[in-house]
């Protein structure tokens, strides 16, 4: 189990708090709210529903008049979000569960991410898409998608994925910096995680992976929360002496490829844990980029650790199968250090 108080070490300093992903969510909102008066939120759930979503009742009771309700009509309050940002506003809009995408695609993929390029690069849609995807706990079939996949085939729209407190502290100020329509996946599961967060404002850039934790043996890649599971897998494979490297991409859209291609080079031996589903996932796009262009640095197959394609079921136990548990990346990693080298006799 991962234990939920914990992200990956850090070494604090004066200039660092320790927060809660929740709390840094809300204080980045909070900041942006400050920074511009007209800055609008259509949609409050988006600590969702647990414990921790009172966080956000400050930001309500600050800005009340720049924080909307909206029907349950997804196409329509996007649209109006996105109409919004196309008019100079800056937008977040909430979407809730990450299943609820699919009642705005209209707006969020034929319109948000073309409209700058229909326009000549004229038109800036500084809007951001936020949802919670992945295994919530009984979500079943109908709450439970991790869209962002199917979101990366659409051109012109950036994602994404923050991992831990000071990821997203820094990447959503950065989203709407560019103007561009943004999707920010986010994970139920990743609220109460807590890690240390610099006091002073630094945004992330787009497009630059992390390194959570340097190794020698394998490359593990992990998004959003299976970089906790990730790293949980680290920790029980270090007492074994297999040292691995945990490279978060924090962006999907764009992609710091590079990055993945050095520790690949490095280490030669690949792991991918994402909660999207195996075929035409997320590890499916990072798989085929690193087979292309790194094929000969790698020793032994690709191993993908992510959710089978079925939808997702109601029951605990059943939902249990389908994670990708940190035990589960765990034995891929313990695979691909035992398996025989390509081209080995």
């Amino acid at each position: 189990m991962v234990d939920a108080t914990k992200t990956q070490p850090s070494n604090p300093s004066s200039d660092t708090r320790e927060l809660s992903y929740a709390e840094a969510l809300v204080e980045a909102i909070a900041e942006l709210m400050k920074q511009d008066p007209e800055f609008l939120i259509i949609g409050s759930y988006i600590l969702g529903l647990g414990p921790l979503r009172g966080l956000f009742d400050k930001v309500r009771d600050e800005h009340p008049n720049r924080i909307l309700d909206p029907p349950t009509a997804e196409v329509g309050f996007a649209g109006f979000g996105i109409g919004a940002a196309m008019n100079g506003l800056k937008v977040l809009v909430d979407l809730s569960t990450a299943s609820f995408v699919f009642e705005a695609f209209p707006q969020v993929v034929n319109e948000a991410p073309n409209a700058r390029y229909m326009s000549g690069g004229r038109l800036a849609v500084p809007v951001v898409f936020h949802f919670l995807h992945g295994l919530r706990g009984g979500g079943a079939a109908q709450h439970s998608h991790s869209p962002q996949a199917m979101l990366w085939n659409t051109p012109g729209l950036q994602i994404i994925v923050p991992s831990s407190p000071a990821d997203v502290k820094g990447l959503l100020p950065a989203a709407f910096a560019t103007g561009n329509p943004t999707i920010f996946v986010d994970h139920s599961k990743l609220m109460p995680v807590r890690g240390p967060v610099s006091n002073s404002a630094k945004e992330i850039p787009l497009g630059v992976a992390d390194i959570k934790r340097p190794g020698r043996d394998v490359t593990v890649v992990a998004t959003s929360y299976s970089v906790q599971q990730a790293f949980a897998a680290c920790e029980s494979l270090e007492a074994e002496g297999i040292d691995v490297e945990l490279v978060d991409p924090r962006t999907l859209v764009p992609l710091d490829r590079q990055a993945i291609l050095d520790s690949v080079a490095k280490t030669g031996r690949l792991v991918i844990a994402d909660e999207t589903h195996r075929s035409c996932g997320v590890a499916s796009e990072i798989a085929a980029i690193v087979s292309e262009e790194a094929l000969g640095s790698l020793k032994v197959p690709i191993i993908r650790v992510t959710v089978p394609d079925v939808p997702i079921p109601f029951s605990p136990v059943l939902e249990s199968e389908l994670d990708p548990t940190a035990s589960k990346i765990a034995d891929a990693v313990r695979m691909q250090m035992t398996r025989k080298q390509v081209g080995a006799r």
